[in-house]
């Protein structure tokens, strides 16, 4: 029997397997950002041990980042984590990528557009949305500080093997449809527990023809339905994407690398542990109702009605409502934002400005909303000015800020008053995520600027 894509790369990286037990699993890349690590290099300072492969780590603060300026962080405890990040990468010899530096942003959207990460690694990080990087046929997965403290001593890590499955999406998306509205549809059918403890491969004829920016978001989004990681074989798209890449093969390595990379998909007689299968017809776009990003409905449906719901589905239901300030059977399609957020490891991305910016150009931001456009890396804002984005983005009346985590979540100054709401690109609606009391709907970048213009939700393909 053949070998999916999963089993594949986590098999070439067994180094032992414990009987009855996890698997020895060597990492070829660790990811570190501020707010898990002091922890894990505290516990091997303690030992007595060093970083067993410091070339291998790279590090770069990103969730206390302000981004309206970048001189100092005012919070206390969110300065005393990147000074201590920074402190830490400087006595064992990794390589961090200091805030406002040319080289920083959002960690999950660094390391692929270095070329850090790489189609067959393996790659982790102690953060849940570490499974953005399986978009370019990695095993990538969010761990914990106890386990990035292994991977610092052993340049390995104890696992368990997940389950698998293949996720496939087949047919066109319509117009005004993207990867997010893909994701949060997904989501929707599958709910946040619905792919707990397997590794999700997404594939067919819409994962194929989407852009490396879209696979990213579709990847990020994965542990939002409980997988332990979300991958897409590589193909000519991400080898075009990744060609040239700071960190990526050059030369005749390059070609190697790429002749290996080939090789990396799930062979036709392979067995998942399931399967399930969604076509592009039923997708609109979408948006979320609730405080889990799997309470989403196409923009021009309804919020769901308590009838034929359990006691528990009725109670859950009316929590998340109430808090929302929205009603049973309610469209949410005109009603009014206070907030409007682009950004996050979710839609940090060139490709996300671009397509805000063909919504917004020759309109204006309606009164009385506040925009909060922040870019995922300083890369990506460097390209926006070049690309003249940037003017577009003014002209509409709208600031292009620095880039940071920003009001994904509220560990920084981005934070949405309580009892306001914001339609944001972001991957969490959780209570309180973007701010105490605030109120969160998650969307595309199109439907974010048809907000932004409009002041109320809008179903984007009414201004494309």
């Amino acid at each position: 029997m053949g070998k999916t894509l999963f089993d594949k790369i986590w098999s070439a990286h067994v180094v032992q397997s414990v009987p009855n037990g996890p698997d020895v699993l060597y990492i070829d890349r660790l990811y570190c950002h501020e707010v898990t690590t002091p922890q894990a290099f505290d516990a091997i300072r303690d030992k007595g041990c060093g970083v067993l492969r410091p070339d291998k780590v790279f590090a770069m603060p990103d969730h206390n980042t302000p981004s309206h300026c970048q001189d100092r962080i005012e919070d206390p405890v969110g300065r005393k984590q990147v000074e201590t990040l920074e402190r830490n990468c400087r006595e064992f010899g990794i390589k961090c990528f200091s805030m406002g530096t040319p080289d920083n942003g959002i960690i999950h959207v660094v390391g692929p557009e270095k070329g850090l990460s790489l189609p067959g690694m393996t790659i982790m990080c102690g953060d849940s949305h570490t499974s953005t990087h399986g978009a370019l046929g990695a095993v990538a997965m969010g761990i914990g500080t106890s386990q990035v403290a292994q991977i610092l001593a052993s340049e390995c890590i104890l696992q368990f093997k997940p389950k698998t499955m293949r996720i496939n999406i087949e047919g066109k998306l319509s117009k005004g449809v993207t990867a997010k509205d893909v994701a949060l549809y997904i989501m929707a059918q599958m709910t946040t527990s619905g792919a707990t403890g397997y590794a999700v491969e997404y594939a067919g004829q819409v994962v194929r023809d989407m852009s490396m920016e879209g696979r990213l978001t579709l990847s990020n989004l994965s542990i939002e339905m409980g997988s332990r990681a979300g991958l897409i074989a590589p193909d000519e798209t991400t080898f075009s994407w990744l060609r040239g890449r700071e960190y990526a093969p050059k030369g005749a390595d390059w070609d190697r690398a790429v002749a290996t990379w080939r090789e990396l998909r799930t062979d036709d007689d392979a067995r998942f542990d399931r399967e399930v299968t969604f076509y592009a017809d039923d997708i609109a776009p979408r948006i979320t109702y609730g405080t889990n990003p799997g309470a989403g409905i196409a923009i021009d449906g309804t919020v769901p009605v308590y009838d034929g719901l359990s006691d528990a589905e009725r109670g859950q239901l009316k929590v998340q409502l109430d808090y929302m300030q929205f009603k049973p059977g309610q469209k949410l399609e005109g009603t009014p934002v206070d907030w409007c957020f682009l950004g996050a490891c979710t839609n940090g991305r060139i490709e996300d400005f671009r397509a805000f910016a063909s919504v917004v150009q020759g309109r204006r931001k309606a009164p009385g909303v506040t925009a909060w456009l922040v870019p995922g890396s300083w890369a990506v804002r460097r390209q926006i000015i070049e690309e003249g984005i940037d003017k577009i983005l003014e002209d509409a009346g709208f600031e292009l800020r620095l880039p940071s985590c920003s009001a994904c979540l509220a560990m920084n100054p981005d934070k949405v008053p309580a009892g306001k709401l914001c339609i944001s690109t972001s991957n969490r609606n959780f209570v309180g995520r973007q701010g105490p009391g605030s109120r969160t709907v998650l969307a595309s970048p199109l439907t974010v600027a048809a907000s932004a213009i409009t002041g109320v939700i809008t179903d984007p393909r009414k201004l494309l």
